[in-house]
């Protein structure tokens, strides 16, 4: 399954460049001026995972296939984006077919480069974005909460609840707040809200972009939105979109030593990957064999079936178990034959909720 994060922010604050380093391609034309990116970048990347190559190892596999993130560079908003300003509607609209959204902020002081605003101030750079969402998601459902309203009146149950669910969204906005703290009150209302693909409904993780000196401890202006996301419930790492675009075509070994001279341990794209998973409430696991190991990703609380239902659906559909050995019995006892015969190896049903980093065979018929 992976997940789709749509890159947003104001115009000049890295975007594109993240995008770029992020994907490892030139996909996105990065420059100094505002709507540089006009029709959104797609790009898919593989999840980095050591615990795939430890597999891949043991097994003997031919090909290591990860399990796939994707990003979509979405142009830079300005205010009255929700009224069709700049280019707005069609890139709301592209947010609108997104999973969660990283928003990019300006962390760094450069004369070089403008800002819209000639101030950096990632706060009010947050504020700007997040109001021209509310905007949109106010103006729908204005239109569409009295409709429902009205319909269940006559008894329409998914009317009742819709008009519920979203009439409390409805209410969130017009206090300033995201649609996001929304509650549903049961499964349908939760069914409802999502389908009603909300702007603020849907999660968000900051990205700081700071100058190269700050990419391992951040500085004042990142402490200030890490104190934001904590307030929301939200996340937030610290990137240098410099130094990643910088890492563009180097090796492994180079890759090390530059980020260990830099004081860093990981590429900014490991953090946004674990921050994006624990985002999304999201846990991967593998298919392991003689010709290929691979990794999948699912949402946490998935069950067997829905995990087979990854690999193809004539899996889900007809599932009838699932071979399932725990990622460290499977490298601590050296593979599927030990881990078998060590007993280690579990027959699992269709109530089997999947745990991270499970190893599984999927046993089916149609």
């Amino acid at each position: 399954m992976g997940f789709r994060c749509g890159i947003v922010g104001l115009p000049n604050v890295g975007k594109s460049t993240l995008f770029n380093a992020l994907t490892e391609t030139q996909a996105a034309q990065a420059a100094n001026y505002p709507f540089c990116t006009i029709e959104p970048n797609v790009g898919n990347v593989g999840v980095p995972d050591a615990r795939l190559d430890t597999l891949a190892k043991i097994a003997g596999s031919q090909k290591i296939i990860p399990t796939q993130l994707g990003f979509v560079d979405i142009a830079g908003l300005v205010r009255g984006a929700s009224k069709g300003e700049g280019l707005g509607n069609q890139f709301l609209g592209n947010i609108r077919e997104v999973d969660a959204i990283i928003h990019v902020l300006r962390c760094f002081e450069n004369d070089d480069i403008q800002h819209v605003d000639n101030r950096v101030d990632p706060l009010s750079d947050a504020d700007t974005v997040e109001t021209e969402l509310m905007l949109a998601d106010l103006d729908s459902l204005e239109k569409r909460v009295p409709a429902a309203a009205k319909k269940a009146t006559s008894g329409d149950k998914e009317a009742k609840a819709m008009a519920s669910v979203l009439g409390q969204a409805l209410e969130l906005l017009r206090e300033g707040k995201p649609a996001r703290l929304t509650q549903p009150k049961d499964d349908e209302e939760e069914r409802l809200f999502r389908q009603a693909q909300l702007l603020t409904a849907k999660p968000v993780l900051y990205v700081c972009n700071v100058e190269e000196e700050s990419a391992a401890s951040g500085n004042a202006h990142s402490a200030r939105v890490f104190e934001k996301a904590k307030a929301e419930g939200a996340e937030a790492v610290v990137v240098s979109a410099a130094i990643e675009a910088d890492l563009i075509g180097m090796d492994t070994e180079e890759r090390l030593a530059f980020l260990e001279e830099l004081g860093l341990h990981e590429t900014g794209l490991n953090r946004v990957i674990r921050a994006g998973y624990d985002l999304l409430h999201l846990l991967t696991f593998f298919t392991v064999g003689p010709k290929e190991a691979r990794a999948w990703t699912v949402h946490q609380g998935a069950k067997a079936p829905e995990a087979a239902g990854e690999i193809h659906s004539d899996m889900q559909r007809g599932f009838i178990r699932a071979e399932t050995i725990a990622y460290d019995d499977f490298v601590g006892l050296g593979g599927e034959a030990a881990a078998r015969d060590a007993g280690k190896l579990r027959q699992e049903g269709k109530e089997y909720v999947v745990k991270d980093g499970d190893v599984m065979h999927f046993k089916f018929n149609v």
